[in-house]
């Protein structure tokens, strides 16, 4: 075989190699899409809302290679921050009736990691300059239904990371003192797409970063939208597909602060700056993207093709039905939601978690027998053709590639 032969065999090896691997769940999409979380792993069953010891949130993260269970509904407040190992799989749409908050502090994440249908909630009584969610310098990590609020300086933190998806989630209501939705800073490979970014002040997000961005929602800034890197170091933004809606607080400035080191793409973005209660927005025009500062792309720079890409209308009422922990929305969401509704009517940049209300009570609910504790209830290994008894099914792959735990826990998030 001579070496151009080898060569091809290899590129041929490598392609099928790629096209092989499992996506995180179904409807995975971005560069974080083949995130493995605790595939494999050990079950840990959360049974309490304390803040610490067995059976708690915090020891359920404490160690590699698990995928998280909820035995129990409500709000886990805790007092210092978390850290999270690497290989975990939060599974917040196991939990019985309205799901579960956490509440009081932030969570760092490691790499590796799957986090669905959670709320991650700080507080005024966090450090000045705390967030309530940071993903610093991890790799394949993918958020999805997941709702952030309530960070003292950014709710969400992303530096120096890679191959990050946040799907579907929430990114809003940051509170003093900055009150800023989130800083990527320098992470590559970010897809942050059919978010809704609701009622901060600025960085909706702020974009020094190699990301894209599609298909979101930004409504009720303060200052400024969508922020751009400014510094020294080339930036990558492509957006897409994106609603700009200004509420009660909001400016013209859906977007701003770009320099010529971002280098800027845009197509099918909307506008909706008159806040009549109507959704009536035009097509962002180029001179709003050009007179940023920005160098202009023709082409996008980081659009891969895996996110399902739809125009800003129809992205607007899939976030309006989907965005954060929605299976079951909590006073809270179902707030913001409302605010969002009234499509410039109604919204506020609060300056504390209680003078937005505060965090009310979850309710929980029926938790359905699991015999063999393995994280899948009888009822379904019984339909299913397992064995309820036996403990070991859970990781056994099944046909369509997922273990039995995973098909379990993603038939509940559909």
């Amino acid at each position: 075989m001579n070496y151009k032969s080898i060569i091809l065999v290899a590129l041929i090896a490598g392609s099928f190699h790629a096209g092989a691997q499992q996506l995180a769940f179904p409807g995975a999409e971005g560069f974080g899409r083949f995130a493995t979380g605790g595939r494999g792993g050990t079950v840990y069953h959360v049974t309490n809302l304390n803040d610490s010891g067995a059976g708690s949130f915090r020891d359920a993260v404490s160690q590699s290679g698990r995928t998280v269970v909820f035995d129990i509904g409500g709000v886990i407040k805790i007092k210092e921050k978390i850290q999270a190992a690497s290989r975990i799989t939060i599974a917040g749409q196991s939990a019985p009736g309205q799901g579960i908050v956490i509440y009081g502090n932030g969570i760092s994440f490691s790499d590796s990691s799957i986090i669905r249908h959670i709320r991650f909630r700080g507080s005024i009584d966090m450090s000045r300059g705390a967030c309530t969610v940071v993903a610093d310098d991890v790799k394949d990590v993918i958020f999805d239904h997941v709702s952030i609020q309530w960070g003292r300086w950014d709710n969400l933190h992303i530096k120096g990371s890679s191959n990050l998806t946040l799907q579907n989630c929430i990114i809003g209501e940051a509170i003093d003192p900055q009150r800023f939705g989130a800083l990527l800073e320098v992470p590559t490979n970010v897809t942050i797409h059919h978010c809704l970014w609701i009622d901060n002040q600025s960085r909706n997000p702020k974009g020094k970063a190699a990301i894209e961005f599609i298909n979101n929602v930004v409504y009720n800034w303060g200052v400024t939208g969508f922020v751009g890197g400014h510094s020294s170091a080339n930036h990558y933004q492509d957006l897409i597909g994106n609603y700009f809606i200004a509420g009660p607080n909001s400016n013209n400035s859906f977007i701003g602060q770009f320099s010529a080191t971002d280098h800027l793409y845009h197509k099918g973005n909307y506008i909706d700056l008159n806040k009549d209660g109507i959704l009536n927005g035009q097509p962002a025009p180029d001179s709003s993207f050009v007179k940023t500062g920005a160098t202009m792309q023709k082409n996008p720079t980081q659009y891969t093709g895996k996110v399902t890409v739809d125009n800003a209308t129809d992205a607007y009422y899939k976030v309006l039905k989907t965005a954060g922990a929605s299976m079951h929305r909590d006073a809270v969401d179902t707030r913001l939601i409302t605010y969002l509704q009234s499509l410039g009517k109604e919204g506020k940049i609060f300056k504390t978690e209680a003078d937005a209300g505060g965090q009310g009570a979850i309710a929980s609910g029926k938790l359905l027998t699991d015999t063999d504790k393995d994280g899948i209830p009888d009822v379904w290994e019984n339909k299913n053709g397992l064995n309820r008894k036996d403990s070991s099914d859970a990781n056994k792959l099944a046909a369509n590639g997922y273990s039995n735990l995973e098909n379990y826990l993603n038939s509940l998030a559909i």
